[in-house]
């Protein structure tokens, strides 16, 4: 994704009387479950759990130890990077309270089922103790199962022996004649009913086998009726394989209630999915990109695609490559070679030498000639007939001869590289200090760099010489 297009998501985090401000960095999907990662000013790392969009607990970490929660969300879960344009849309709020850290379970069973609470307890092992959260999940289980809900017992020691695989006494309950039926319930993997009394399970099960068609086609239709943006995500992750037009055009409605068409047509591109083949109104769409000034954007949604273009686009292409900044020109130069393609078989050539000359002197004033010269050669290859390459070339041969670094200078001056130019006329000066004419055009130079003492000095030096000529 394009980091030029996509503002950074930023929020506001309080913890305690503590608030700080950070970027999020990225995202993690884990079923009903989001992992935040936040950057502060002062280059922290926050972590932030949510469960149903509802906060659940946050802080610093200074790394991420292996095995823990957030480390597999960020492994095995979907990840969204700072650039995607869906990150804004998964952070329900930009500014968030850290609940009280030894108050939060007891405020936990307020919201959510028992069930819910032992999957979250699962979530939080960077912030807690391994054995405080196993002891507190042993608490729900005993006492669901002295309640006689042994179903709901069954639920939450699936979900520690999830948690804690080796543990015996897990694995010992688990094992035990009450809970037979319910394993044998469970293995069947008959998700419509197992979906009746353990939705929860579904899902998680769904999610981490969801690599599997079945299970993912079941996640699917879960996700679909419940959370639309993890739907979205869950499409994306496999978009590249799944390109049938009725399923594109059903999650363009689910991402339109997100982010914006544009931002929709980017991430199509991204997938190497042609947003100009399978959206029907994607060229009214890019000409109101165009018609709004966002020149970038358009290119960006434009450019996997360009060589798959009619010519009806090429009046598009052309308003495009004249406005488009030279210097985001420059960081997709690979990608624009298709563009010039179009224009160099377009009557319109001046728009085409413009944007070429200001590339030219945007890489001057950061790289030497021959490092220009190399990266433009794409350029030439494309459109040999353009007389800025033509410039370029010639100046690649002055560079090595003395005799006429006055010519060099001149080049220079016309690319609007004053002190190259400077440096070149100084040489000339040197080698001939009777001749005017490099100091009229050190003067000039520094008239053109706004620097008009350095001007008037060297124009008294050209009016002295130029009246006092000496002959050898």
């Amino acid at each position: 994704m394009d980091n030029e297009m996509i503002k950074s998501t930023e929020i506001s985090i309080r913890d305690k009387k503590i608030v700080e401000k950070g970027k999020v960095r990225r995202a993690a999907i884990f079923s009903r479950t989001k992992v935040i990662e936040v950057i502060t000013a002062d280059d922290e790392n926050v972590y932030l759990i949510y469960y149903k969009n509802s906060l659940i607990y946050g802080a610093k970490l200074d790394k991420i130890e292996e095995g823990t929660f957030i480390n597999k969300a960020f492994h095995e879960g979907i990840v969204i990077e700072t650039s995607h344009p869906i990150l804004t849309a998964l952070i329900p709020h930009v500014s968030v309270s850290i609940p009280i850290k030894n108050k939060l379970f007891s405020q936990l069973q307020q919201h959510f089922s028992l069930q819910e609470v032992t999957y979250i307890a699962t979530t939080l092992d960077s912030f807690f103790e391994k054995d405080q959260l196993i002891g507190m999940i042993d608490k729900i289980f005993f006492h669901l199962r002295r309640s006689g809900k042994f179903m709901k017992s069954f639920q939450v020691l699936q979900l520690l022996s999830d948690f804690v695989p080796s543990l015996k006494s897990a694995k010992e309950r688990m094992a035990s004649h009450e809970f037979t039926s319910y394993q044998n319930f469970y293995q069947s993997l008959d998700y419509p009913s197992i979906s009746q009394k353990d939705p929860l399970f579904v899902e998680l099960h769904c999610f981490k086998n969801r690599s599997h068609s079945n299970e993912r086609m079941v996640l699917e239709n879960v996700l679909r009726k419940q959370d639309g943006l993890t739907a979205l995500l869950l499409w994306l992750e496999n978009a590249n394989r799944l390109q049938n037009p009725q399923t594109i055009e059903q999650y363009t409605d689910i991402a339109l209630g997100f982010i914006t068409i544009e931002e929709w047509m980017l991430i199509l591109g991204q997938l190497r999915i042609n947003p100009f083949r399978v959206l029907p109104d994607s060229k009214v769409i890019l000409w109101n990109m165009i018609n709004k000034g966002n020149y970038e954007q358009a290119a960006s949604c434009l450019f996997k695609f360009v060589h798959d273009l009619p010519s009806s686009y090429d009046a598009a292409l052309e308003i495009i490559w004249e406005n488009c900044d030279a210097k985001f020109v420059l960081s997709h130069l690979d990608e624009f070679a298709p563009f010039l393609q179009h224009l160099s078989h377009t009557e319109n050539t001046k728009q085409l030498e413009d944007k070429i000359f200001q590339i030219a002197v945007n890489m001057l004033n950061e790289h030497d000639l021959p490092s220009v010269h190399n990266k433009l050669l794409a350029i030439e290859k494309l459109y040999p007939q353009s007389g800025v390459m033509r410039k370029i070339n010639e100046m690649i041969k002055l560079v090595e001869d003395p005799d006429r670094m006055m010519e060099l200078g001149d080049y220079y001056a016309e690319f609007k590289q004053f002190d190259k130019a400077i440096d070149c006329f100084f040489w000339e000066m040197e080698l001939q200090p009777q001749n005017p004419s490099p100091v009229q055009k050190i003067s000039k130079m520094y008239q053109y760099k706004g620097l008009s003492k350095e001007a008037a000095d060297y124009q008294k030096i050209y009016q002295q010489l130029n009246n006092n000529p000496k002959t050898g």
